[in-house]
C-alpha cells in the first residue's frame, strides 16, 4: 500500500494537528497568514471542545518544510491542500478559518472543492481579509512587494505585528521571514477570482472578523459570495488582534457556537 503511505507522509508534512479527536463531529481547518507558520493556530486544537478537531495547514518553505521549494502560485497550493485532505473532507463536516493571506487561500480551496467535488464548508470564517472580487483585494494585490527592499518589508512586518520581537533580533530568522513573506505575496498575486454576474459560489454562512484598529475591510462584498448568512465582528486590536488571549477566547467560543448551530 505504497500510495497510502505516500499520502500519510504528505498529510504529516502539510497538516499540523496537536490534539487528535477521531470522534469529533467537525474539523476546523486553519490557514495562517503570509510569512507565518502553524505555531499559533495549531494550538487552537487545545482550546476547542471534543466536538471539533483542529487542523492547521503548513505552507511549503517553512518549519519542517524549510527545504522544500515555495509554492509557485495559488493553484498549486489549492491542488495540494485539496488532494491531501480530500479523504478527510469527504469523511465528516468541515469549516475553514483563514487569517489575512490565509483567508484568500481558504477561499480558493473552498471554491475548488465546491466546483470539482461538490464539497462545501459548513462555515467560512474570514479574518483580516477582503472579499476576493472587491476593490480592496485588488489594491492589496497591487502593492509593490516584489520591488521593495528587505528593510521595507521588515518595517512593514514590524508595524503589522504578529512576530515576537526577539525573533527579529536574529539575522537569519529576519532574512527567512522576509523571503517567506515575499514568496507568499507572490502566490497571492496569482489568485484571480472573477465573480460571474448571477453565480453565487457558496451556500454556507460566512463570518468576518477584524481588528478595530486595522484597515477597513469590505464586509459587504462577502455577502455577494454566499446565499447563506454573513456577519462581521470587530475585536480590539490591529491586524494581529487574534493573538490577544481575550480575542482568541472570543474567536474559539464564537466559532464553536457557529459550528454547533450549523445543524451537523
Amino acid at each position: 500500500c505504497f500510495f497510502g503511505f505516500a499520502l500519510f507522509q504528505e498529510m504529516e508534512k502539510l497538516i499540523v494537528c496537536v490534539r487528535k479527536r477521531p470522534d469529533a463531529l467537525c474539523r476546523l481547518i486553519c490557514f495562517p497568514w503570509a510569512g507565518g507558520g502553524t505555531l499559533q493556530l495549531a494550538q487552537w486544537g487545545k482550546l476547542f471542545s471534543d466536538s471539533i478537531e483542529v487542523f492547521c495547514i503548513r505552507f511549503p518553505g517553512r518549519e519542517t518544510c524549510l527545504m522544500e521549494p515555495f509554492a509557485k502560485d495559488m493553484t498549486s497550493i489549492v491542488n495540494e491542500v485539496s488532494n491531501v485532505l480530500l479523504k478527510e473532507l469527504k469523511e465528516k463536516p468541515f469549516a475553514f478559518f483563514g487569517h489575512s493571506f490565509g483567508s484568500y487561500v481558504s477561499f480558493a480551496v473552498a471554491l475548488h472543492l465546491k466546483e470539482k467535488y461538490g464539497l462545501e464548508p459548513v462555515h467560512l470564517f474570514i479574518s483580516g481579509g477582503h472579499a476576493p472580487h472587491s476593490e480592496g483585494f485588488l489594491a492589496v494585490k497591487s502593492l509593490p512587494v516584489s520591488d521593495a527592499k528587505d528593510e521595507e518589508i521588515l518595517a512593514h512586518l514590524q508595524i503589522l505585528g504578529g512576530t515576537p520581537s526577539e525573533l527579529l533580533h536574529n539575522e537569519d530568522i529576519r532574512k527567512q521571514m522576509v523571503l517567506t513573506f515575499r514568496e507568499d505575496f507572490r502566490v497571492l498575486q496569482t489568485f484571480l477570482f472573477e465573480k460571474a454576474e448571477m453565480d453565487i459560489p457558496f451556500s454556507c454562512d460566512i463570518t468576518c472578523f477584524n481588528g478595530s484598529d486595522d484597515k477597513v475591510y469590505d464586509v459587504q462584498a462577502w455577502k455577494e459570495l454566499t446565499s447563506g448568512d454573513t456577519s462581521s465582528y470587530k475585536l480590539p486590536g490591529g491586524h494581529f488582534y487574534l493573538l490577544e488571549p481575550s480575542n482568541e477566547s472570543f474567536l474559539t467560543k464564537h466559532i464553536t457556537r457557529c459550528i454547533e448551530n450549523a445543524g451537523i
